[in-house]
């Protein structure tokens, strides 16, 4: 048994099966997840990732995949970026693919002038430019993030930001915050959102690091009275809820391609354990119980593989569809993930829960992205409600 079924291989062309096999060759030979303690232990201020190897795969032409030919990137589909995030889930990587690829760059490629993209997109195809997306607020969750306590005031000049955003990736490490904050009150009651770029060296934006269970980065951002003129304005004023949804929406379908890959992954390791660890004078993968554990796991990968692919074939089509099948996936690949870490810990027994183990960095990650962009509730909340339930 293996962690990936021969259909799968069938809804990549050939391009994306090298860049699939180059991208986990990559991963797993730079990348390993037991370089995650280094970073865990390391308290002196550093970055919490590779700069180096980001530039190596910013060299590889990965950073820019989805990102049109004349700001330096290959004009590929969304479904190639998720291939490569699928390899850099297997490894845990905590690169800033989250919070520049699948938040920043998606901000600008769907709600950005001309002028922001020439000025921020080749930075990001080329490594040097990282951004940070801050829309969630400590007691704003689930849609509670359309109605942020964050606010700007207009003056003839542009806008005053005042505000404080929570659990903002990567903050710490970029070059350019990109926050969505309250411009107006609708009559209803709930804010009309815009969203700003913000420059972090801003003296008045204080920016305070924090560590994550999974030890991804993230921070927060506080806001203190920072002007902001109006070509630092995303999208149209008062509109940004529906493309902060949208931005959302891809960012959910590409970590689902990552916690897929660490799924996967994560089985891999188990599968290996159960024919190695050998009990009554047998590998303990030939226990019955455990197989069938094991079959699950299989199946339920499967599974969601396939909600992932139609999820990422969605936004390549601009599917009316997208917001359900994004939901579908996330919920998917959120619930997966938890149950194969849970599993792999209680698989490989009483070594599964020391730090010494690798498998215990995967139950981590799978707790901190259970509730990123939406905990699988809030999305079968979502989904019913799109289908009128």
């Amino acid at each position: 048994m293996s962690g990936r079924g021969d259909p799968d291989w069938l809804l990549l062309d050939e391009q994306q099966q090298m860049l699939r096999k180059t991208a986990e060759s990559f991963v797993e030979r730079k990348a390993p997840v037991a370089r995650l303690r280094r970073f865990r232990d390391d308290r002196s201020g550093g970055g919490g990732f590779a700069r180096e190897l980001w530039q190596e795969m910013a060299a590889l032409g990965w950073l820019g995949l989805q990102i049109p030919e004349s700001y330096g990137g290959a004009g590929l589909g969304f479904f190639d970026l998720c291939v490569l995030l699928e390899a850099t889930g297997r490894e845990l990587m905590p690169e800033p693919f989250a919070s520049t690829l699948l938040l920043g760059a998606q901000m600008l490629l769907l709600g950005g002038t001309d002028e922001q993209k020439a000025a921020l997109l080749p930075g990001v195809v080329t490594g040097d430019t990282l951004l940070a997306v801050g829309y969630g607020e400590r007691d704003r969750v689930g849609s509670g993030i359309y109605e942020p306590n964050t606010f700007a005031q207009e003056t003839p000049d542009g806008f005053i930001l005042r505000g404080e955003k929570a659990q903002v990736l990567d903050a710490h490490l970029a070059n350019r915050l990109i926050v969505s904050v309250r411009t107006a009150d609708a009559p209803a009651g709930v804010a009309r959102l815009s969203i700003f770029i913000v420059d972090p060296n801003d003296p008045r934006v204080a920016i305070e690091r924090q560590h994550r269970i999974d030890e991804q980065n993230c921070a927060i951002v506080r806001l203190n009275d920072v002007f902001v003129g109006r070509e630092g304005l995303v999208g149209e004023l008062h509109e940004g809820a529906r493309l902060l949804e949208c931005v959302l929406d891809r960012a959910r379908v590409g970590l689902a391609a990552h916690m897929l890959g660490a799924s996967e992954r994560a089985f891999e390791r188990t599968l290996g354990y159960l024919k190695e660890r050998e009990q009554f004078g047998a590998p303990i993968g030939s226990f019955q119980a455990l197989q069938h554990r094991a079959s699950r796991l299989f199946i339920e990968i499967a599974l969601t593989r396939s909600t992932v692919v139609a999820a990422a074939r969605a936004i390549d089509k601009s599917s009316d569809e997208l917001d359900a099948l994004a939901s579908m996936a996330k919920a998917t690949a959120s619930e997966t993930f938890m149950r194969v870490a849970k599993e792999a810990i209680q698989m490989h027994g009483g070594i599964g829960v020391t730090d010494e183990h690798d498998i215990g960095f995967y139950i981590k990650r799978a707790q901190a992205t259970y509730v990123s962009f939406g905990d699988p509730s809030f999305h079968r909340r979502r989904w019913a409600a799109l289908h009128g339930y």
